[in-house]
């Protein structure tokens, strides 16, 4: 099998740096890019923005958050039936996920606080089942007193919600203890859940019989993961597609202290203001340490038939070294192919968006033969 490129060019910002970007189409069928933006992950001048798709190419980019106390990371867009759009994101302190916000702009409007807690975190897209309910997959940012937070003991969750959006009921995932990024994809009578490895070693699935309230212990499937993000939809055709790194940590790989080991000022945490303790910590098992640094490349796009246990069809999208054990983007110091996003349109074309060494969002379109 192979692909037929349509399109392949970089989103105009005006920011150093780019990341986390999350396609999604309008009722129109318009298609939109979010992602965050500033000089680096964590600091205050991170914000939102977005741009759209026409005529063949993107427009500029436009600012959709600015708090001027946090770093707005990891947007995604959705549109409620009624066609209202809602973008929702997280708004977290210097380098602290775990005193993270989850908040929601509605129609570009005003923006409020989606829940009340602290320490949540989000970035794969809001399902909408068959009978009406809302998924939000979500997970905890889960810190320990006077230590910088540093993803060894976070756990996802789907937050449940049957009156759109108005009030939400929760579903922690068992065994999740450092498998984060919780994507949830549909099919028939069952849900399938795949997530990011802070180990660093595969990509993990669980599944759901009774529309998301419980809940499977995730396992490995036969695609490595580097700790670092991926995303699963379903084709028209019924199979499975996966945009991903398939690298994982060896016992030799180069290795980063934290996600913001480099922020000025230090990397701070230790508030007690995220998920430290209660249910949360009582779901973890004993975690090991999570690992930075593997490399974020290849960037290949990955077929499934199985439901996503074995991806045996894999097409390059782009190839490198992956650097990321910097975040700079200034000095040109990451190379990292990452944060993948994908979605099919009505005629059966793919777009993938991506993080292209921390300086842009590199998108592509292609026809799968």
């Amino acid at each position: 099998m192979s692909f037929t490129l349509l399109y392949s060019g970089d989103i105009p910002s005006p920011t150093v740096q780019c990341h986390s970007a999350n396609l999604h189409f309008s009722p129109d069928g318009d298609l939109s890019c979010v992602w965050f933006g500033g000089t680096m992950e964590g600091m205050s001048d991170i914000d939102i923005w977005s741009a759209e798709f026409r005529g063949g190419q993107w427009s500029e980019a436009v600012r959709r958050s600015q708090d001027p106390s946090r770093s707005e990371q990891n947007p995604q867009l959705f549109y409620t039936p009624q066609g209202e759009e809602w973008l929702l994101y997280t708004a977290q302190k210097h380098g602290q996920q775990d005193t993270a916000v989850v908040r929601v702009q509605k129609d570009k409007g005003v923006v409020a606080q989606l829940f009340a807690e602290a320490g949540i975190f989000i970035r794969q897209p809001l399902q909408v089942l068959a009978n009406g309910d809302w998924l939000l997959p979500a997970y905890y940012c889960v810190g320990e007193p006077g230590v910088a937070w540093r993803g060894d003991h976070d756990v996802s969750f789907v937050m449940r919600s049957s009156d759109q959006g108005a009030t939400w009921q929760q579903s922690l995932i068992p065994a999740s203890t450092g498998l984060v990024h919780p994507n949830i994809v549909q099919g028939g009578d069952q849900l399938y859940c795949f997530f990011r490895s802070r180990y660093a070693d595969w990509v993990y699935r669980s599944h759901s019989s009774d529309e998301g309230k419980t809940w499977s212990a995730p396992v490995p499937t036969d695609m490595p993961n580097n700790n670092s993000s991926i995303q699963v939809i379903r084709l028209h055709s019924g199979q499975l597609a996966m945009v991903c790194n398939p690298t994982q940590a060896s016992d030799t790989s180069p290795r980063r202290e934290s996600l913001y080991d480099e922020l000025p000022g230090g990397e701070g945490g230790g508030e007690g203001e995220g998920q430290s303790g209660g249910d949360v910590m009582a779901a973890t098992q004993a975690s090991k340490p999570a690992i930075w640094g593997t490399p974020r490349a290849p960037m290949i796009l990955a077929l499934s038939s199985d439901q996503g246990m074995s991806w045996p069809t894999q097409y390059l999208i782009e190839d490198g070294d992956g650097n990321c054990l910097s975040n700079n983007s200034k000095e040109a110091k990451n190379r990292e192919l990452s944060y993948p996003s994908v979605v099919q349109d009505a005629e059966g074309i793919v777009h993938i968006a991506y993080t292209r060494f921390r300086q842009t969002i590199r998108t592509v379109s292609l026809r799968l033969n």
